[in-house]
């Protein structure tokens, strides 16, 4: 992209807008024009994560540019975008402005955190502007390639994924992936599940009798001098003399709690001393596992709620997703993205996904759960889902990059992969993996390569075949989901990972958690602490879809009172001790964050699932594909000095800001209903009626309505198809397109407006529609949306 020129907002730009307009609506650009109230700015304070739009710039020659919300024809492989916009040009004041069409072919990136798109560079591959000179039409195209600031670049997700055809995209389902039922266990009362990976594994601690289970997400501690069992609960304390129960509350504890060590590993077990003196809480129904179990906790007697339209009840008294077809009929319960059914709450429970009864497919987006619609196989959900597992998140990554630090327990042990020619590494906390006499490590997403099993390590350019043959039966089949996306360049290589290294699967046409596969922890006990290391396992979260992060969360404290983790205590072979509470893997908390251990550095760092694959590096030596989103997102929300309200051509309203130094140039809107033709016309929406822009005016269109003028070659202005171009359609079928278009636009703005909601912790995340309820002001439903 070319230098960023000057932004300069000039004050003929309302005026330029109200020349579009009929008489009518002068009046109100007019008033527009006083000094901004608090209830002027109200759009600006609301305004969408991406800006919104239509936007206005100031072009090479001052002229004045409106670019409404494109049209996006095609997406594919989120790389690579074909979209259509209208366009209006009004090369000075009192000229009359004009108005076109342009196709643009973009190159994409996602920033899944952000919810945004940035599409650059771009190339103007048709145009159609009847009435601009050759030069004139230059200056539209140079602004459009060259002239719009960087950070202006973005288009909210939501936006984009309201106009893809769901049903062109093909789940290509990982090879190997379960649906082996878990222990579920169910309670009408306040209960807590506490998982061990395997039989627990006691650690000594420091200077004190005290040992503490380190494979379960759980404080639980072992006091040997009485053979008790203690168990916190936020700041109850419970305790047994069977690590299975029963449990009781504990009226005391013993001395050896005061003398916890004072670090940060400890800092809730302290919150939570010493015992109160009034009498204890009641004590929830404690269930002890050794593998990976579930809990369905209700709150008293199940609560059925009809689902309109379709013969479904929802259990509404649970944080769980579960349902029942009719009064007595089975019961669905959706956990880790798979259905399991059984005919009561206490079992046995068997896989249901492939066999779901049609009825799920009717669930509609406004219902409390319609996140459940996601891992419902064929819905145009479930298939954004997939779509989102497979958005790739990008580092660059400097070729000088150190490698961690690799301890292993003893000598390198290796073993081999079954079905595969390489082996891995058992007995230390990294993924290595052996191929011929190389070593390859995939560490946070970056691949490294040594001679040798210590190494040294240095940033790999390429990654053998071999290694992407992992099955998902391994625990090292995560990293098949690493690539190398670049590497001819002297300094940098980029890569890409997808959800599927965090754990996220396509299996049964959805995204799910997890392989469905148990890997043992590797463990051993030749030092002072026993050491423990473990990999995240499909179930004992509760984990469920997230439709505003792409991802999976964590269910609620029932399953652990340590955010996401999927065990309590992570062996740092680096320092020799534990970190407590620290994130190994596992579905995340909340919209998608949580606190993650980060080996390499021996600290505390904050990530997401999927995008936050490179977050914890925090060096200058990898620089994250997603980092423009954050100088995007702060220069959308920043807030003006002066704000006017006009109205756009189609009726929207438009609100142009100017900066503390009178920089800027973005024009939002509330609708601008205007849209490009596939025809090369320009269309909008008014009074019901599809109308066309014909020499300054409007008219009528109706459904046989013929295209007046083909597309326009930048290069040559002839009025010619550019090469490559679509060819112009039918009325009949440049109507219905421009149906299917308005309904993607009111469908994005309603969905982008959600995730703000969303995003600023207002509403639940069960829902596709999390405030609830039907919308007004066009956000009616029609042709094409997400039912």
């Amino acid at each position: 992209m070319g230098p960023r020129r000057s932004r300069l907002r000039k004050p003929f730009a309302i005026v330029a807008v109200a020349a579009m307009l009929g008489p009518a609506m002068r009046d109100a650009v007019v008033l527009a024009q006083a000094p901004a109230t608090s209830a002027a700015a109200t759009p600006v304070n609301s305004a969408a994560i991406d800006g919104g739009w239509p936007r206005a710039y100031t072009t090479a020659s001052g002229a004045l540019l409106i670019v409404y919300q494109p049209q996006i024809a095609r997406w594919d492989g989120r790389a690579h975008m074909v979209s259509y916009a209208a366009v209006a040009y009004q090369p000075d004041k009192a000229a009359k402005p004009a108005m076109g069409t342009v196709a643009l072919e973009s190159t994409t990136t996602v920033s899944l955190d952000d919810r945004l798109v940035r599409f650059s560079p771009v190339r103007v591959t048709e145009t159609n502007f009847p009435s601009l000179t050759r030069e004139q039409l230059q200056d539209v195209v140079g602004e459009l390639t060259n002239g719009i600031p960087d950070q202006e670049r973005v288009i909210a997700l939501d936006r984009v994924l309201a106009h893809v055809d769901k049903s062109q995209i093909l789940p290509k389902n990982v090879d190997g992936v379960k649906a082996d039922p878990p222990p579920i266990f169910y309670s009408t009362r306040p209960a807590v599940l506490v998982n061990f990976d395997g039989d627990p594994i006691w650690s000594p601690i420091k200077d004190n009798d005290l040992k503490f289970a380190v494979n379960t997400n759980w404080d639980v501690f072992q006091y040997a001098p009485t053979s008790t069992f203690y168990l916190r609960h936020d700041r109850l304390w419970m305790q047994a003399s069977d690590i299975r129960g029963p449990w009781s509350a504990a009226r005391s504890l013993p001395e050896s709690f005061s003398k916890l060590p004072a670090d940060e590993n400890w800092t809730e077990v302290r919150a939570a001393l010493p015992l109160g003196t009034s009498a204890p809480p009641a004590v929830p129904k404690v269930y002890v596992s050794t593998v990976a179990a579930e809990l369905i906790r209700l709150r008293g007697a199940p609560v059925y709620k009809p689902v309109h339209g379709t013969r479904l009840l929802w259990v509404s008294n649970t944080d769980s997703d579960v349902f029942r077809l009719g009064a007595n009929g089975p019961i669905y319960y959706l956990i880790a993205g798979r259905w399991f059914t059984a005919t009561a709450f206490n079992g046995p429970w068997t896989f249901a996904t492939p066999t779901l009864p049609d009825d799920f497919r009717k669930i509609s987006l406004e219902h409390p759960r319609s996140r459940v619609l996601a891992s419902v196989p064929g819905t145009a959900q479930a298939a954004e889902a997939v779509l989102l597992s497979q958005v790739p998140q990008t580092a660059r990554v400097s070729r000088k990059l150190e490698a961690p630090d690799v301890v292993y327990q003893g000598d390198p042990q290796f073993q081999p992969i079954p079905q595969t020619t390489v082996a891995r590494a058992v007995n230390t906390d990294k993924d290595i993996i052996k191929v011929g006499d190389l070593y390859y490590m995939c560490f946070q997403g970056v691949w490294f390569m040594g001679r040798g099993a210590n190494g040294p390590w240095e940033v790999a350019t390429s990654v053998p075949g071999a290694i992407y043959e992992i099955p998902a039966s391994s625990p090292a089949h995560n990293v098949t989901y690493v690539t190398v996306v670049e590497d001819n360049d002297d300094e940098w290589v980029t890569y890409a990972a997808v959800a599927g290294y965090t754990g996220m699967m396509v299996a049964w046409g959805c995204a799910v958690w997890g392989t469905g596969w148990y890997y043992p922890p590797y463990t051993w006990y030749g030092g002072f602490y026993p050491v423990y290391y473990p990999f995240y396992p499909t179930y004992g979260y509760g984990a469920w879809y997230n439709p505003w992060t792409g991802g999976y969360g964590r269910a609620a404290a029932w399953y652990g009172p340590y955010g996401g983790a999927g065990v309590a205590a992570r062996y740092n072979p680096r320092t020799g001790t534990y970190a407590r509470g620290a994130v190994a893997w596992g579905p995340y908390g909340a919209r998608g964050a949580a606190g993650a251990y980060n080996p390499r550095t021996g600290t505390y760092a904050r990530t997401q699932q999927g995008s936050g694959v490179y977050g914890s590096w925090g060096t200058t030596s990898v620089q994250r594909g997603n980092q423009w989103a954050q100088t995007s997102r702060v220069t959308n929300r920043a807030t003006g000095t002066t704000t006017r309200v006009t109205q756009g051509s189609g009726g929207g309203e438009a609100i142009t800001r100017r900066g503390p130094q009178g920089t800027g140039g973005v024009a939002r809107t509330g609708s601008g209903d205007v849209y490009a033709g596939r025809d090369g016309n320009v269309y909008r929406r008014q009074d019901g009626n599809w109308q066309k822009y014909d020499n300054g005016s409007w008219g009528n269109v109706g459904p046989s309505a013929t295209p007046r003028n083909p597309a326009v070659s930048p290069a040559t202005n002839d009025r010619r198809p550019a090469a490559g171009s679509q060819p112009a359609t039918s009325g009949g079928d440049t109507v219905n397109q421009l149906n299917r278009d308005r309904a993607a636009r009111t469908e994005g703005a309603t969905r982008t407006r959600d995730y703000g909601a969303t995003r600023g912790g207002s509403t639940s995340v069960g829902s596709y529609r999390p405030s609830g309820g039907s919308r007004g002001g066009g956000a009616a439903r029609g042709g094409g949306r997400r039912r």
